[in-house]
């Protein structure tokens, strides 16, 4: 005769009890549905007679940002488990932490992939702009952005960016908007040289300013402007004459297909002082000019405008001279022209003999 093994009434109603409920674990992800506002957060029904809280802590990062603007009543959502029950208390839950990780995650991706994001620039700060993306926020460097215009004419705009560093650990995304742009350029920079020549005029914006020069976006490409081709005088520095911004036309003096590279010149735009001196001066005049730099061979002087002449030290005087107790910056001379050969942009002065005479 089988015998059968019964069930006692306390255990059928701990499997009955146990069949509507399970054990929440902390990292476990699950899926619920927002039921309740409370005073400080919301109940989330996440199955099986069970309800979790939703603390407004943990709806989002960022402080500026209402929960009520996130989260409705009766939406589904996912959510990350961040405590589980404990005697009495229902288990708490996160947005922000399952947000995260998801957006970690997915620019990780992006950036194995190599693709672009879009980001939303949020505010300036030293050294770049704060950006949004994925609902992360991440710093673009200076170097990285994609035009030296004032960075806060960029607050509030959407715009592409490259993944360059991604550590959740640290909490540290670093984008940046110019290595999108030099990707599109690669793209269409060989359509537009084509349509470029030497001695054309275009026009341009100041989209970024250093030492050495200026960069002109030109139709979508870049353009060098030197100092050396800014201005026929002497200049400190670029921002001396260009701002950025700026939108300008100048001449194109070379075109390096090869490299893509277009060399611009505003200087040339504009008639050339020493073709305009080559009738006007010679050997053996006395003119007067404005003393440029100073150094220990001998100072420059502004004897036309744009036209710059050296006085050697041997020049002055037979003995030797300390330069700068004799000259000052921006000082008015009378000297001799000693050499004149305009065509190859050199003049030499003489003060000795000028004096001689």
């Amino acid at each position: 005769m089988q015998t059968e093994e019964l069930i006692s009434k306390e255990e059928f109603e701990k499997m009955l009890q146990d069949s509507y409920t399970y054990k929440l674990n902390v990292a476990d992800v699950v899926k619920g549905v927002i039921v309740k506002k409370e005073k400080d957060g919301y109940l989330v029904d996440i199955g099986a007679k069970q309800e979790a809280f939703l603390p407004n802590r943990e709806i989002t990062n960022f402080a500026e940002q209402n929960p009520d603007d996130i989260v409705k009543l009766w939406e589904e959502k996912e959510f990350y488990v961040m405590k589980d029950e404990e005697d009495d208390e229902i288990a708490t839950l996160s947005l922000k932490k399952l947000s995260c990780a998801q957006a970690w995650a997915k620019l990780s991706e992006i950036k194995n992939e190599n693709a672009n994001a879009m980001a939303k620039v949020i505010s300036s700060v030293k050294g770049g702009l704060i950006a949004e993306v994925e609902g992360l926020r991440g710093f673009i460097p200076s170097s990285q952005l994609r035009t030296g215009a004032p960075i806060e004419n960029q607050i509030g705009q959407e715009i592409e960016v490259k993944i360059l560093e991604v550590d959740p650990k640290r909490n540290k995304l670093i984008l940046s908007q110019r290595q999108v742009y030099t990707q599109q350029r690669e793209m269409v920079a060989d359509e537009i040289i084509s349509r470029l020549a030497v001695d054309q005029v275009v026009e341009g914006e100041i989209v970024r300013i250093a030492d050495f020069g200026a960069f002109v976006d030109i139709e979508g490409i870049d353009g060098l402007l030197p100092i050396s081709e800014i201005s026929w005088e002497r200049i400190k520095h670029p921002s001396d004459v260009v701002s950025l911004g700026q939108k300008i036309e100048v001449k194109i003096i070379k075109i390096d297909e090869d490299l893509k590279r277009i060399s611009l010149s505003l200087k040339r735009m504009g008639a050339n002082p020493w073709d305009e001196i080559a009738d006007k001066l010679k050997e053996g005049d006395i003119v007067k000019g404005t003393v440029n730099k100073i150094t220990s061979f001998g100072v420059f002087i502004n004897i036309y405008p744009g036209v710059e002449a050296l006085l050697p030290s041997n020049e002055i005087s037979d003995e030797h001279v300390n330069l700068n107790n004799m000259f000052t910056i921006g000082e008015e001379v009378e000297v001799l022209i000693k050499k004149f050969t305009p065509q190859e942009h050199r003049i030499g002065l003489s003060l000795k003999d000028k004096n001689e005479d």
